[in-house]
């Protein structure tokens, strides 16, 4: 995760039962490359030691003691001043009503109050806390501060109750993150449309005709461009995935689906990532074909085109500022990826060969050759699908520039 990559996180840690997951997030943000400085309050103590942090991140983790050590006079400004942003997670009742109140009783809430970067919390606390009047006010009042609240979920909680309280999962957690870190990105201000997956044309009520798209590039896109700063929205067919934090997402089926919702939504760039059908069946049929009937002739037609029709061919009028689409293929990459670019008017077009086993369909590479409209190419050697991403959101912000 580029984001992360050489970032300073503060993470705070107060006392409840949702502490261990904090341990978890310490781990995944310090293997994403980011410097993860830990302080445990005093009931957090309780529940996680600073040596489990101390092991996952490789760094020192505070504690109240720091405060009145040799240190004393520097070590909470010097963690406040250095962090590119703050995190407590989880983050108790208490210590909210604290963090709205200014109150700095111990080495968290004194490094909050005198840190200068941007502050995300993570709400954990049980039965009714939550849903209390207090922390209701008290969560508005940071909010008016700008103060990220990440959750919390509805769930189980620690009393056996079940209810809004349980923080949410530290992937979660760390998506949230990658928004507070992308504000002021390249495409901050910019609105984004990526659309992912392959598209099922119903041939009856339980047979689709699909494709092998699991639309793990179209989703590595819609996060990339959400670490650059931008709206985006993710029109997604079905898929495995979880869909990035932040992400408006339309969930779509057919081709048909996929241009519908792409009409009537607005946006300065469109990335087609989405394997959509180029063919459907001519008729649906209304009950589930049976095999005691037979083999069925299905006839087909053709799907809409949804680049052709989004990108204003023949009227001139292109609905996007820039358009990026994708070309799968088996043979012939570079010639049929060139004119998929000009049939299509777009302004640059991915292509990946399909055969080969590293890149394509499925798995976590990818290798893509990029066709620009003014005649440039780019050959990407291998790398995830993640990377290739982050190199093509690069490009679309400097068109947009």
């Amino acid at each position: 995760m580029s984001i992360l990559s050489g970032k300073r996180i503060l993470l705070g840690v107060t006392g409840s039962i949702a502490a261990f997951k904090a341990a978890d997030l310490a781990s995944k943000l310090t293997q994403a490359g980011a410097e993860v400085d830990v302080i445990l309050t005093g009931a957090g103590e309780k529940f996680v030691t600073p040596l489990t942090f101390q092991s996952v991140t490789g760094r020192r983790a505070y504690t109240d003691e720091d405060l009145w050590g040799d240190e004393a006079h520097i070590v909470h400004i010097s963690l406040g001043k250095k962090a590119d942003l703050l995190v407590i997670a989880p983050c108790t009742a208490n210590t909210i009503a604290k963090l709205a109140r200014g109150v700095a009783d111990n080495l968290l809430t004194v490094t909050a109050l005198a840190a200068t970067c941007p502050l995300l919390i993570a709400p954990a606390m049980d039965g009714g806390m939550y849903d209390h009047p207090a922390t209701q006010q008290n969560l508005k009042t940071l909010q008016t501060r700008s103060v990220r609240v990440a959750g919390p979920a509805t769930g189980r909680l620690a009393s056996g109750l079940s209810g809004v309280g349980r923080m949410i999962e530290p992937m979660e957690i760390l998506g949230y993150i990658r928004i507070a870190l992308g504000k002021n990105g390249k495409l901050t201000g910019k609105k984004i449309i990526v659309t992912a997956g392959g598209t099922q044309e119903a041939i009856d009520p339980v047979r689709v005709i699909t494709n092998h798209s699991s639309g793990k590039q179209g989703y590595a896109l819609a996060q990339a461009a959400l670490d650059a700063g931008a709206d985006v929205t993710l029109v997604t067919a079905p898929t495995a995935l979880t869909p990035p934090v932040g992400a408006k997402v339309v969930h779509i089926k057919s081709a048909q689906d996929m241009l519908d919702a792409l009409m009537n939504e607005s946006a300065d760039a469109l990335i087609m990532a989405a394997a959509a059908a180029d063919f459907r069946p001519k008729e649906t049929a209304k009950d589930k074909i049976k095999k005691r009937d037979g083999i069925p002739q299905i006839p087909l037609e053709g799907a809409p085109d949804i680049l052709k029709a989004v990108s204003g061919s023949g009227s001139g009028e292109k609905r996007f500022k820039v358009m990026v689409g994708f070309a799968a293929e088996s043979q012939d990459l570079l010639q049929n990826a060139s004119e998929k670019l000009k049939s299509k008017g777009l302004d640059f077009i991915a292509a990946n060969d399909i055969s080969a086993r590293d890149a394509g369909f499925a798995v976590e590479t990818n290798r893509i050759a990029l066709l620009f409209a003014d005649g440039r190419q780019e050959l990407l050697p291998l790398m995830s699908k993640s990377e290739a991403a982050e190199k093509i959101v690069e490009h679309i912000a400097r068109l947009l520039k």
